[in-house]
Order: C-alpha cells, then sequence, then structure tokens
C-alpha cells in the first residue's frame, strides 16, 4: 500500500492509496532472541533472561523454537500477526492524518475538535477493486465519508459519486474544476501569453505568481485590462509591484517601450457578460492602489529633486540597525570609509565610491520603499538619478545589495563592486565583533549569504584583497579594544568554509582546497581559488597523482629519519655523492624544474607551476624504485635524505600535498 498525495485545488485536498487490497495479507515475522537480546538467549541461559524474551514476544516457552546455532541452542520465536481490512487501515491513516495535518495555523470551525485551517465541509474516501467500490466507514467530528462530491461552486449543479481517481478527475473537469495545477498553470499562462501577443504586447515572466494564482482558481479564466494613462508613467517596476502584491495580476508589457501598460487577472468562473463586469472591478480597486503608488513617487521626486538624498540618510540617524552597533546612519559611514579604501582595488573613482556609499540606503526612508520594501535600491537608483548624481553612483544604490543568492547577478561596475564589498564586509566584521555569528542552522542575519556575496563579488571581477587587513581594520575601527587578531582569525575561517561550499559546487575537491588554504596567501579569495584550480586540474592527471604518492612517501621517510636522528634535513643535497645514474637524473630533474616552479609562483601562474611540478613524476618514481635511502654509508643516507627534503620542499611550495587524499 503507497500513499501518494497531489496538490489540490481551492477547495480540495487529494490523496491516493495505491494498490489497495481487501486485507492485508497476514506477516510472519521471526524474531531471533541473539538480534533483540544480545548473544541470547541460547537454551541454557538463565532463567531470568528467557522470561524477559516471552515477555517481549507475547509468547509461553513452549511457543517457542529451538534452533542450533554455532555457539549453542538458541530459542526463536514465530509471531503471527494478522492481516486487517484493507478499509479499516485506511480509515485510521486517513483520520490520524486530517487530525494531525501540519498547517502553519489552524483553528477549531465547530463544536468538535478537530482543528483545520478552513471548515473541513466533506470527505470522499472509497476503496476500489475488481467488484466495484466501496465507501470507507470514516466519520470525523459528524463529517461522514462517501463517495460523493460535487463541482465549481457556480459553474455546476449538484452532487455525483465517483468510483475511482480517474473517474474523479474526469467528472471534476466536467463540472468547471481542473484538478491537475500544472494544468492550470499551462492553461493559464497560454491564454495569457496568447492574449497578450494578441496586442503586440508580452506578458512580464514571474513563475512564483504564476503558481499562487493557479492554487487560487479552480477553472481559470484570462483577463486583460488597461492601465489608465495617468499611471503609465510610474516606474514599471512599481506597477509590477503594487499589481502583484496587492491583485495578484500578472504585468503586460510593451516590448518596444518597456512600459507596463495592461495587466492580466485571473477569474474563478465564466460569465454572461465574457468578464466585463469582474474586469471593471479589478480596473476600479486597481486604479486606486495605484494612485497611492503615484502618491508615493511624487512626494518621493520632490524631495529627491529639492532637498537631495541627503535629507533622506540624515534621517537614518534615528533607525537603528542593531542596538550593539548603532544606527542606519552610523553604518553607512562606515561603509563609505571601506568603500573608499576598497574603490583603488576595483578600478574606481574614491569620490564616487564614496559618495555612492552615502547615498546608497537613502531611499529606505522614502515612502515608496517605505511601503514597498522589496523595491529597496531599484528606487535608490531612480531617486539619484533625479537628484543628478552620477550614473555609476545611481546603479550602485541598486547593486549594492546584490548578489542576494547563488542565482542572483554579480555587480560588475567598478563602484557598484566596491560599495557592495563594503557593505557584506561591514556586516560581517559588525556581527562579529558583536559576537553574533551563525550557529548551526540558524543565521538570523543572513552572514553565510553575505559572506557568498563577497567570495562572488571577488571571483568574478578577478579582485585582489587581502581579506585580514581590510577586516582587522574595520573591527578596529567599530571598537579598538576589541581582540582583532582573533576575530579577524575567525572570521577568516568562516569565509573559508563558505569558500569550500561554493567550490565544491563547481566541482572542486574539498581536499584539494584544504592544500591550498594551508598556505601563505590564503586571505586572498581570487589567488587561494586560482591555486585550488590548477592543483584540481594537475591531480586530474596520472602524473600529478602518482608525484602526490611519491611526495608522501618521502615525507613519510623524512619525517620518520627526522624523528630519529633529532635532526632537520634541510642541509642541501650535494650530487658530487651521487651513486647512480637514476639518483644523478633526480637532481638534473630538480636543478631544471625549480627555477621555473619558482618563477611561476612568483608570476602567480600555478597552472604553469603545477604542471612543472608534475613533471618530476618519472625521474622520483625511478629514484624510489632504484635507490635505497638508507645506505650504509652515512654520508650517502644523509645525502639521499636531504635530497628527499628538496623535493618535499618544492613540492611544498605550490601547496600542502599532506591534504590531498589518495
Amino acid at each position: 500500500m503507497r500513499l501518494a498525495t497531489r496538490p489540490g485545488v481551492g477547495r480540495w485536498v487529494v490523496a491516493i492509496v495505491i494498490p489497495v487490497v481487501d486485507g492485508i495479507k497476514d506477516v510472519s515475522s521471526f524474531t531471533r532472541g541473539v538480534a533483540l537480546v544480545v548473544k541470547g538467549p541460547r537454551v541454557d541461559a538463565p532463567e531470568q533472561a528467557i522470561e524477559g524474551f516471552l515477555r517481549g514476544a507475547g509468547l509461553t516457552k513452549d511457543q517457542l523454537e529451538i534452533r542450533d546455532e554455532k555457539k549453542g541452542q538458541v530459542y526463536f520465536a514465530v509471531v503471527e500477526k494478522p492481516g486487517r481490512p484493507a478499509a479499516d487501515i485506511i480509515a485510521e491513516v486517513l483520520e490520524n492524518t486530517i487530525r494531525n495535518f501540519p498547517w502553519p495555523k489552524s483553528m477549531r470551525w465547530g463544536s468538535g475538535s478537530l482543528r483545520w485551517v478552513r471548515p473541513l465541509h466533506s470527505i470522499i474516501c472509497i476503496l476500489s477493486d475488481e467488484s466495484g467500490t466501496t465507501p470507507v466507514a470514516l466519520d470525523i467530528d459528524g463529517i461522514i465519508a462517501g463517495d460523493k462530491t460535487q463541482g465549481h461552486r457556480f459553474m455546476s449543479n449538484g452532487s455525483f459519486a465517483v468510483s475511482g481517481f480517474d473517474d474523479y478527475a474526469a467528472k471534476l473537469k466536467r463540472a468547471h474544476v481542473i484538478l491537475d495545477p500544472t494544468e492550470r498553470q499551462e492553461m493559464i499562462w497560454q491564454d495569457a501569453t496568447n492574449m497578450a501577443f494578441a496586442n503586440g504586447l508580452e506578458v512580464v515572466d514571474d513563475r512564483g505568481l504564476l503558481a499562487e494564482v493557479a492554487g487560487l482558481v479552480e477553472w481559470p479564466v484570462v483577463l486583460m485590462g488597461k492601465i489608465a494613462d495617468e499611471f503609465l508613467d510610474l516606474p514599471p517596476e512599481v506597477l509590477q509591484t503594487s499589481m502583484k502584491e496587492h491583485q495578484k495580476f500578472f504585468s503586460v508589457r510593451n516590448p518596444k517601450t518597456g512600459r507596463i501598460e495592461r495587466f492580466i487577472t485571473v477569474a474563478n468562473r465564466e460569465t454572461r457578460d465574457q468578464g466585463a463586469t469582474i474586469l471593471a472591478g479589478n480596473q476600479k480597486v486597481l486604479s486606486a492602489r495605484l494612485s497611492d503608488a503615484k502618491f508615493f513617487w511624487e512626494n518621493d521626486l520632490r524631495v529627491a529633486k529639492g532637498d537631495g538624498l541627503t535629507a533622506w540618510t540624515d534621517r537614518l540617524s534615528n533607525v537603528t540597525f542593531h542596538n550593539k552597533l548603532g544606527s542606519q546612519k552610523a553604518r553607512i559611514d562606515r561603509i563609505a570609509a571601506m568603500a573608499a579604501t576598497l574603490a583603488p582595488l576595483v578600478g574606481a573613482a574614491v569620490e564616487q565610491a564614496s559618495l555612492a556609499a552615502q547615498v546608497s540606503k537613502a531611499d529606505l526612508s522614502s515612502e515608496m520603499v517605505y511601503e514597498f520594501p522589496e523595491l529597496q535600491g531599484l528606487m535608490g537608483r531612480y531617486y539619484a538619478t533625479a537628484a543628478g548624481l552620477p550614473e555609476a553612483v545611481a546603479q550602485a544604490c541598486q547593486d549594492h545589495y546584490s548578489p542576494l543568492g547563488p542565482s542572483d547577478d554579480v555587480p560588475t561596475a567598478p563602484v557598484s563592486v566596491a560599495v557592495a564589498l563594503a557593505d557584506k564586509l561591514d556586516t560581517l566584521a559588525g556581527f562579529w565583533a558583536i559576537d553574533e555569528k551563525p550557529t548551526g542552522s540558524k543565521d538570523p542575519f543572513a552572514l553565510r549569504r553575505a559572506a557568498l556575496g563577497v567570495i562572488r563579488l571577488l571571483l568574478e571581477n578577478n579582485v585582489r584583497l587581502t581579506l585580514t587587513d581590510v577586516i582587522a581594520a574595520h573591527i578596529g575601527a567599530i571598537d579598538p579594544s576589541l581582540p582583532c587578531d582573533a576575530l579577524t582569525a575567525d572570521l577568516l575561517a568562516f569565509f573559508h568554509d563558505r569558500l569550500k561550499v561554493f567550490l565544491r559546487d563547481r566541482g572542486v575537491r574539498h581536499d584539494v582546497i584544504d592544500a591550498c588554504i594551508a598556505m601563505d596567501g590564503n586571505d586572498d579569495i581570487t589567488l587561494l581559488v586560482k591555486r585550488a584550480e590548477a592543483l584540481g586540474a594537475v591531480l586530474s592527471t596520472d602524473d600529478g597523482v602518482n608525484l602526490v604518492q611519491a611526495f608522501k612517501r618521502a615525507n613519510n621517510i623524512l619525517t620518520q629519519a627526522e624523528e630519529k636522528d633529532g635532526v632537520e634535513y634541510s642541509f642541501g643535497a650535494d650530487v658530487k655523492f651521487a651513486e647512480s645514474d637514476v639518483e644523478t637524473a633526480v637532481f638534473a630533474a630538480l636543478d631544471t624544474a625549480e627555477p621555473k616552479i619558482q618563477s611561476a609562483l612568483a608570476q602567480e601562474d600555478f597552472a604553469t607551476a603545477m604542471t612543472t611540478m608534475s613533471g618530476l613524476r618519472a625521474s622520483v618514481d625511478a629514484f624510489f624504485e632504484a635507490v635505497q635511502i638508507n645506505s650504509d654509508n652515512e654520508i650517502v643516507r644523509r645525502n639521499r635524505l636531504n635530497l628527499l627534503s628538496r623535493i618535499r620542499s618544492i613540492c611544498s611550495s605550490v601547496a600542502d600535498l599532506t591534504k590531498v587524499e589518495g
């Protein structure tokens, strides 16, 4: 028996049990004592142990079986569990499901004890087999299950009986209820796009709204209305947000001008006047909503063009960002200072970066953002443009919140990058300074998202930034008495954890990342990722894999020898003590590779450095195969250990290969 649920529609919640048989087969469960009581009970076990087993099995001693095992004879119990009628099981499961359904909010609607999100009017529950259909006996607070249901409240008449799910869905459709939500979505989208296309327009794609609207209607009827001319000059995003949030309307855009000119609403019934009355009512309500939006827009423009954005920014002195981190205005000042510091690193003008940071959150004081918080940043761009600020500054007002998630676009304009980095780094440094770090699954201040945003901004813009210097200076500016070094190290470790998750999703192994994090310069995210990608590429080749194994062998031999001899073998090997051509070949290979690797590392060309390193594989493999390190000649032995130290040193200059698995 399998319980399958399907999303319902409007007034329906649907579940199917398949397949259904009348009377579940009897099941015999063989319970071995050894499995339930450790290694027993055996036949010769203490009587107390045997009695405990009998109580658990619900049997008497003469009902047990005795079987031979390696350690002696062991008791077995055969427990018969008789089958039950399927209808009884379904009724029991369904009642338990209905009474304990995890609604976010529920209440009692009648005199009974049932709590439900909305009043529960009827239950259809049937059992179908070859002989026909039988209603399941189920009574929940006076609501008796049966085999009858009804269709659309206004477009169908009376109730009807059903004999199975297919019959149920088909009869509901004939009664003007489309049960499948995907079908409703497709119908809405198809009709809406066709209607818009016929008028030379296009529907603004909004899959979330489509799913929501499809869940509100049983028989979708798409209607298109006009937006009054007086509202057409509102920003498209304002029109779209107002219609979506208040009315659940789709926006219809003119592809030539980009203006939102019409709207799509979805009615739940067909009417004799083809929806004219419904449309007229919707247009009336929409005009009232858009009148409010227009009022906010005009008031905000008056402030932006008159007093400028600083008037709004000054008001943020009275808005608390966090009780331990001060006001929004104090935070803006910190962000502006950091943006000015970061500007040269991202190719932005210092004056523009500082100005953009100062006005980036001014729109939080605007009437429009107060009404529609989701428009913050976007409205900042409009108001900055209206105030006559440079385009780069206006764009930064919108972009500095980005990226908000793993699929969000990353800003590329230099001023936007500087302000976006400063905004996120201030958030992270600030909450680390007051010890409000993410714990487990809890991250109320979205610090993981902020760290990922910093990582993506740095990588996708190829920004070279020493995080420790920036973070330490910023924490010190917040509170000079704090232990900056410890907090900075902890926050850097947090960045590394987020970077591991980010790179893992891009196919980079965790051990490769660890090998690179262990190197100097691990606070430069761009450099760190460049090293990790190069190491990952080398480790995908046979030469790379085998060289790592040779490195680990050399490292193990050295570690043991250094522990035994009480010295560190780093004095430099001399080729004059080489006793074979294979040994001489290793010296030659190292002499050739080492300067190339050092030069490549100096130029941060990790790909060349690691490819050159992997080229040592053949000579090192031959050396281990032909040469015995622990020679009887102590001078030769020490020279070979120093040679291994040179191999280790060269490989370790590229990455900490001890972290690499395999």
